[in-house]
């Protein structure tokens, strides 16, 4: 008696049905922030509490969705990835309708924080599924046409959040994102099988999993793609975080409108997605997260410049997230499928502590955002200029190249 299972048979879903599922499960993230970012202004007169009060309701929905991430991605190794994936849409659902009825911004934050554990279980399980099922190349061009479909959430998000704060206030939204998460989870029911081959008995001992980290983190390769699918996301996350104020309160654009304006930038994510699909097959992993991150560059860099010259016009923010957006549709597939690929023994953990990082980041970024929030675009601007570069840096170490050439060697 070893203690270690036996292998189980997983199931291998097709191609189509497994891109559809995982970029289901992707969409209740941007569901998460976006349905209510028309409402956050007004929540600071509603709750009477200043904005950098407000914004905790963002970043610390971010600090619970990175924290749980390092137990929910071994939960899946442990428990597979089906019943994992279930019990976090539960957590979910639970948290948004406590939302819903938050009497107080204080209970409305850790209510935030608690749909952030079961968003961040539901998003780590669709990473692992991805690695279960394909290699480092077949993972990216999956996770690229996943996040076509995924496109949807942030798009409609946004206008779908705007008419509700109109029409019916701020809690109409976590309602919506309950009844989202509940369809959700009969789809999942119904079309999800299990696709962990064998589960590993001791994945959530303390000083295992201790271990697991270590040797994840060690890996130069998790490093420098992680580094680079961090910045860019520390850059879209800088726009969510700032957008509704720059545009609302500062450039006066009305809040019936800002999903509109939302939904423009965000889009550019969709045809991103589409290049990185094609990118990856002439170019190969590397070369195509090289050739995003060079476009969020030329992107943010010219919205910084606009802002520091003092124009002063929704244009010019949109224009240039639209683009950074664009970018990363192309940067975020291949650094996900790129920081998991090494370890196939330990695709649950590696995909959370890719998003445990990932999250940490965004937290740093959105406290700042809301600290340095001067009544200018300047600091958001700057802000994601700052992230592209160091994503670039990132995309141009030497240990991805001797990674590339090793995969390309016979």
């Amino acid at each position: 008696m070893t203690g270690i299972p036996a292998p189980r048979r997983a199931a291998r879903p097709d191609e189509a049905t497994l891109t559809v599922l995982v970029g289901l499960l992707f969409m209740l993230q941007p569901l998460s922030t976006d349905l209510y970012l028309a409402s956050l202004p007004g929540l600071a007169a509603r709750f009477a509490v200043p904005a950098s009060t407000v914004q905790l309701t963002l970043s610390l929905f971010v600090a619970g969705f990175g924290l749980a991430q390092l137990v929910s991605g071994p939960m899946s190794d442990r428990w597979g990835r089906r019943p994992t994936l279930l019990g976090g849409l539960a957590v979910y659902v639970a948290a948004s309708l406590a939302c819903a009825s938050a009497p107080s911004i204080g209970v409305l934050v850790a209510a935030r924080f608690v749909q952030a554990i079961g968003c961040c279980t539901v998003v780590v399980v669709g990473r692992a599924i991805v690695r279960d099922a394909f290699d480092a190349d077949a993972g990216a061009r999956a996770l690229a046409r996943a996040f076509t479909l995924f496109t949807i959430a942030p798009v409609a998000g946004p206008i779908a959040g705007s008419v509700l704060e109109v029409a019916f206030g701020f809690r109409a939204a976590f309602v919506l994102q309950a009844g989202l998460a509940v369809a959700l989870a009969m789809v999942a029911w119904k079309a999800l099988p299990e696709t962990l081959t064998r589960a590993d008995a001791s994945a959530l001992d303390p000083r295992r999993l201790a271990r697991g980290y270590a040797t994840v983190l060690r890996s130069p390769v998790f490093r420098a793609y992680t580094l680079a699918g961090t910045a860019s996301y520390a850059g879209v996350f800088s726009f969510i975080s700032a957008s509704s104020f720059v545009l609302i309160d500062v450039l006066q654009v009305p809040a019936g409108w800002f999903g509109a304006c939302f939904a423009f930038a965000v889009l550019g994510f969709l045809p991103g997605t589409l290049v990185c699909r094609r990118a990856l097959s002439r170019l190969g992993l590397r070369r195509s997260l090289a050739l995003g991150c060079a476009c969020s560059a030329v992107s943010a860099l010219a919205g910084a410049a606009l802002a520091l010259a003092g124009v002063r016009h929704p244009a010019a923010i949109l224009l240039p997230a639209f683009g950074f957006l664009f970018a990363h549709g192309i940067v975020f597939p291949c650094a996900q499928a790129g920081a998991i690929a090494p370890f196939p023994e330990r695709a649950g953990a590696a995909a959370g502590l890719f998003g445990a990082l990932l999250m940490a980041v965004a937290t740093i970024v959105g406290t700042w955002i809301g600290a340095s929030h001067d009544g200018t675009p300047v600091p958001l601007m700057v802000t994601m200029a700052v992230a592209a570069l160091v994503g670039v840096a990132a995309s141009n170490l030497p240990v991805l190249r001797r990674a590339d050439g090793a995969r390309a060697t016979p």
